[in-house]
């Protein structure tokens, strides 16, 4: 069972199919965390000590014992009030402003299956996979303060999902200063931390630091997940490598402003935590209201970073992406943005399309610019209707031009936004976030739009409908192009909440969308990978990865993706060179090679390239065609690091071993260099696999040990595959 109580003990144990995970209401009444790690039997209370700490506070109820302060024990959900000086999970005012609470376990129940969140993004479960629901309700007597710890056990994911709901059972108002959905607690260890830092167009680049004595903090206060810092962590042991080695994860399934944190305290104790960012959140919660926190994806090995991975892809692509694209192999795809910017007519993009048919590509793709008086980036965002002028005609017409071509069609929309110069700013100037009489800030001459607001998300979600409803759309890429700064809502009661109801408005209306359409396929994109997170994920099943379609740069961003969220919703392009953004050269096979390490399209105007080009096109459109499925659904292997190695490799493998994909980039050159060589993993063992395209016949256990070497002519920004067959599946 994922759930197991044993009274005698006071212990609640969260089992998964190779993980056990312990806390024990101790004699107090505190809820404490024993254990997280290799899947074990028994009370792991012995892990706790006690001593007189000094100037460690001991709680009230602790009487004359002075061995016994919440500043030293590890907790479930440690609060401030309570004695513990560390970070607390959640901070509440009562309403005479005193901060402070005291919370008590007050009971628990067990359900079939795994909880939901009303109106938020969370795993979901299915039939077959076992998972439960453990909820565990802690009281505070003074404030009639309910507090409710959410798990979700998803053993055979090796996943924990951890959410909070708090609500005011008491007379009187409450406001929750800092509320974070979860902590890990740990009595002693040497680790270290791994964030993914980044900026626009160069997102989640790995940073694995030294844990040492402090609060190390990471987050955004942007309104987003952002670019800057990816809502997810790693903590593992100083010496944990790819293939082994004690791991944990934390992994925000939240789209808006965050924070994580993680703290080696006074005794050489460490705590990590993660949940909404303090920075405008106060959240008033009047008699008889709650306020759920968001939830958040916990994973536990002992057997390295890649095995991590390997969970979390699987939580992301089956539990956490839905719908009819769930299992689906995503369109090819050409966008006409690096073609044309915002400089075209209807029959610029026909044109394009034509050139995309005969390629064997999928789907044409209208970026920015087809609206309203948009031919600059200042101007027309919120009005949504079809320029048919520059269109040379209505937007269904043009929709079954492309189509009568054999050739899917998608558009481009910003909804959240608005433009000053625009007619839906003018009508309604209080549906921007503004604050009253300060000049507000701007970012791309753009306003953000107040989806606090029901009646806001109503109208932008009518605008949406009116445009999809226009043709046969089957693709619709969802942009959010700046940071919300300025907060302000007139409707709210305490603008401490709008950042929060912002994001639930989102969700909402993300959520209408995709029950109208269900078959639309929807890409996330925020400035490229401002909003890559499981939140998102949520509702559009892939995101584009990063404005930076740069093949070498991007090797490091899908590389740092990679720890925590699979290929299947990286969206990755094709684009033209010299790179628009780095104006680096990149042979067009290697571009090729990169991009197809996600949902794989295309970025550039077709008529500019010569004919070999073509060629070389129509043959990678072939080859993703046969990769696709693998890519989709294989397990994904990080072979050698980008930011160290002279070779950038990595590897997919059918989920049955029957074949596996290699790919390899050139970094860098050096004169006279010795032999390189790739060492592919998880192939099936005491087998052999035949290389595709020489014939070679590998013994798969050497393969793992020894590897394969490149080829000598291998030269900088160079690339090569290897589709390795397992011979009793490949004739061989």
């Amino acid at each position: 069972m994922p759930i197991v109580v044993d009274e005698q003990s006071s212990t609640l144990t969260l089992v998964t199919d190779h993980t056990s995970y312990q806390m024990q209401v101790d004699m107090m009444g505190y809820l404490l965390h024993l254990y997280w790690g290799p899947r074990s039997r028994g009370c792991m209370d012995y892990l706790l000590t006690y001593a007189d700490r000094g100037t460690s506070a001991n709680p009230a109820v602790a009487h004359d014992r002075r061995s016994y302060s919440l500043d030293a024990l590890p907790q479930e959900f440690p609060f401030a009030g309570g004695g513990d000086c560390r970070s607390p999970l959640l901070r509440v005012r009562d309403a005479r402003g005193a901060f402070g609470c005291d919370l008590r376990f007050a009971g628990f129940e067990i359900e079939e299956g795994k909880y939901a969140l009303p109106g938020m993004p969370a795993v979901y479960a299915e039939p077959g996979d076992g998972a439960q629901t453990l909820r565990v309700r802690l009281h505070d007597v003074r404030l009639g303060l309910e507090v409710e710890l959410l798990y979700g056990v998803m053993p055979h994911q090796d996943v924990i999902c951890r959410a909070t709901r708090v609500t005011n059972a008491g007379g009187a108002g409450v406001t929750i200063d800092k509320l974070h959905s979860a902590c890990l607690d740990f009595v002693h260890g040497d680790f270290d931390l791994m964030s993914f830092y980044g900026r626009h167009a160069m997102e989640r680049q790995p940073l694995r630091e030294h844990l040492d004595h402090g609060l190390h903090v990471i987050g955004s206060r942007r309104g987003t997940s952002s670019h800057q810092y990816n809502p997810m962590l790693i903590l593992s042991d100083h010496t944990t490598s790819e293939t082994a080695g004690r791991c944990w994860s934390m992994q925000f399934v939240w789209s808006g402003s965050f924070r994580a944190e993680a703290e080696r305290d006074q005794y050489d104790q460490t705590r990590l935590q993660m949940g909404l960012a303090e920075e405008t959140f106060s959240y008033p919660l009047a008699p008889g209201q709650s306020v759920t926190s968001p939830e958040i994806i916990m994973s536990f090995t002992d057997r390295g970073f890649e095995r991590l991975s390997h969970s979390l892809h699987d939580i992301i692509r089956t539990r956490v992406c839905r719908g009819w694209w769930r299992d689906r192999v995503r369109p090819i795809l050409l966008n006409s943005w690096e073609a044309f910017y915002m400089d075209f007519s209807g029959d610029d993009i026909v044109s394009l399309a034509r050139r995309a048919a005969e390629l064997g590509i999928d789907m044409l793709v209208l970026d920015d610019g087809w609206f309203s008086r948009r031919s600059t980036d200042d101007r027309a965002l919120g009005d949504w209707w079809v320029n048919e002028e520059k269109l040379g005609g209505t937007l269904r017409d043009l929709i079954g031009r492309v189509n009568d071509l054999g050739v899917r069609f998608g558009i481009w929309m910003e909804p959240e936004m608005v433009s000053q110069d625009s007619d839906l700013f003018r009508a309604h100037p209080d549906w921007a976030l503004t604050i009253p009489g300060k000049e507000p800030v701007v970012g791309r001459s753009q306003l953000v739009l107040d989806f606090s607001r029901p009646e806001v998300v109503d109208a932008l979600f009518d605008q949406v409908c009116r445009l999809l409803d226009q043709g046969n759309i089957e693709y619709l890429k969802w942009d959010y192009n700046r940071s919300i700064i300025d907060v302000y809502s007139p409707c709210a009661k305490d603008q401490g909440s709008v950042t929060y109801d912002y994001m639930l408005g989102l969700y909402d209306m993300l959520e209408r969308i995709t029950a109208r359409y269900p078959k639309l396929l929807i890409e996330g994109c925020a400035g490229g990978g401002g909003r890559f997170d499981a939140g998102m994920l949520y509702y559009t099943p892939q995101i584009w990865c990063s404005d930076n379609t740069d093949a070498i740069d991007r090797l490091r961003i899908q590389y740092g993706t990679s720890f925590g969220y699979p290929c299947s919703v990286v969206g990755s392009h094709v684009s033209a060179c010299p790179n628009h953004m780095s104006g680096r050269s990149v042979p067009l096979s290697t571009r090729a090679c990169v991009a197809m390490a996600g949902t794989f399209g295309f970025e550039l105007d077709l008529a500019e390239l010569p004919a070999e080009a073509h060629d070389s096109i129509r043959g990678q459109v072939g080859d993703f065609r046969r990769y696709a499925s693998l890519v989709q659904r294989g397990r994904y292997y990080r072979l050698t690091d980008p930011l160290r190695d002279a070779v950038t490799a990595w590897e997919f493998v059918a989920p049955d071993g029957s074949e596996a994909l290699v790919s390899v980039v050139m970094n860098r050159m050096e004169v006279n260099r010795g032999s390189l060589y790739v060492v592919p993993r998880g192939l099936t063992p005491d087998v052999l696999y035949r290389d595709e395209e020489t014939g070679g016949i590998y013994p798969a256990d050497a393969l793992m040990c020894m590897g394969v070497p490149l080829p000598s002519g291998l030269h900088e920004y160079q690339s090569h595959r290897y589709h390795l067959l397992r011979c009793d599946t490949c004739g061989g």
